[in-house]
């Protein structure tokens, strides 16, 4: 059924579009042939549709089993979570496990016997290059960038589809694993000087393949960020040598100082520095006072010709993430995940945003999800919204048919290629071939 609300010629320009996709957690394909969901329900549960089902009051040890015990039937699996679906059917995560039922199953109303019925598809799909076609083909994204892992080797079932950034988030949560960062540079980290050599050997091995640099420690410390003294970090590197336990403070002196030398390091190898803001991931966990994106103004100031990604729309601090973007000419707005967390919320972002700040600073879509058939899903979400955010500016009368159609290729494709290194990434990782 066509959304009364789309206008046809964005929905199509919007469909045909390749979108590029800034953010994922996918697991290999080799996971997801011999590790993958055992069953559809499985499947549709392994997003964050699980949270929303806490946060309605699921009995746990039911929605454990419905993730979890393919040995108990799909329907009575689904059975035991039917009520909290009525709770939560119309959230974000909600529309996003439909949606992916529905372009990935064919299943337009979720219960016991669809479920059932469609596991042969899923079977069909966990096959080796299942996961590059369903990417690539089925939801017609342009690339993927991957948190998590590491740059090289190239991943072997599309070297030049599947990129990866360089984790600094131990860097920034103040405890660094020094050992790792020794093995992947060839440097012995002993002191200050060393920890810093570290840091460049690992950009010198990985930057070129990379594509961008990515740290999530907004889950673990605030990212309000203060510039530090050598001689303040060498002391808390010390005793983080030593294995002494880090107080908070000690933490954040390290942190920032690390994460002032990743800026700086990205920064010369052309990389953006890609930073979680806004809403975290889980249930009963979250510090709003730790992840507004307003706090990253200190660090833009001093570094202000690094690249610094605001992801998540910075969510619920959106319009402080507009401003922001407004105002420096570093920040840039990543909705990846966004969608998903509140896409009305989502709809609203993107019409401030353009009407705010630069065009050229936005990007649509990072889907956040571990297996490609949850990536389809959140990247139909994505156009859905994105169509129904375009059309209502033509509907109001700011815009022409065809300047939303020039935004939407903007935001989706034209503004990723331009800030992330792909093309590069792409070139080295085919030069270094796979086995």
């Amino acid at each position: 059924m066509s959304d009364p609300l789309i206008h046809p010629d964005i929905e199509a320009h919007i469909a045909a579009t390749p979108l590029a996709d800034t953010h994922e957690h996918q697991h290999s394909d080799r996971d997801w042939v011999e590790n993958g969901p055992a069953d559809v329900l499985c499947d549709l549960l392994a997003t964050y549709v699980s949270t929303d089902f806490l946060g309605a009051h699921c009995d746990i040890p039911a929605l454990d089993r419905a993730q979890k015990d393919p040995e108990i039937g799909v329907r009575e699996r689904w059975d035991g979570l039917k009520d909290e679906w009525e709770h939560i059917r119309d959230t974000g995560y909600a529309e996003a496990m439909a949606l992916h039922a529905r372009e990935v199953y064919g299943i337009e109303e979720i219960t016991g016997d669809a479920l059932e019925a469609a596991q042969p598809i899923l079977d069909g799909l966990r096959k080796p290059g299942e996961r590059l076609r369903l990417l690539k083909d089925v939801a017609n994204l342009d690339h993927m960038q991957i948190d998590g892992g590491s740059p090289l080797p190239p991943d072997e079932s599309g070297p030049d589809f599947f990129l990866h950034d360089i984790s600094w988030y131990s860097v920034c949560v103040g405890k660094p694993d020094v050992g790792g960062m020794s093995r992947q540079s060839g440097v012995e980290v002993n002191d200050l000087a060393t920890y810093g050599q570290a840091m460049e050997g690992v950009f010198a091995k990985f930057a070129r393949y990379a594509s961008g640099v990515k740290a999530q420690h907004a889950y673990d410390r605030t990212l309000r960020w203060e510039r530090r003294d050598d001689a303040d970090a060498e002391r808390v590197l010390r005793k983080h040598l030593a294995g002494t336990e880090l107080s908070e403070s000690d933490a954040l002196c390290l942190g920032d100082w690390g994460w002032a030398r990743g800026l700086e390091l990205a920064t010369e190898h052309d990389l953006p520095f890609k930073m979680h803001t806004g809403f975290y991931a889980g249930a009963d966990n979250m510090q709003v006072d730790r992840i507004r994106a307003g706090h990253l103004c200190a660090i833009a100031i001093a570094h202000p010709e690094a690249k610094l990604v605001c992801m998540h729309m910075s969510y619920p601090y959106e319009s402080e993430l507009v401003a922001m973007a407004k105002q420096f000419r570093n920040i840039y707005a990543d909705m990846c995940w966004g969608w998903a967390i509140n896409p009305y919320a989502g709809l609203e972002f993107v019409r401030k945003f353009i009407h705010a700040g630069a065009a050229n600073k936005l990007f649509a879509f990072g889907g956040d999800t571990g297996y490609p058939t949850g990536a389809l899903g959140y990247a139909a979400q994505a156009r859905k919204w994105l169509a129904r955010a375009l059309s209502m500016e033509v509907r109001d009368g700011f815009m022409s048919v065809a300047r939303a159609c020039e935004i939407a290729t903007r935001v989706m494709y034209e503004n990723q290629r331009a800030c992330f290194p792909v093309e590069r990434a792409q070139a080295a990782l085919r030069e270094v071939g796979v086995e």
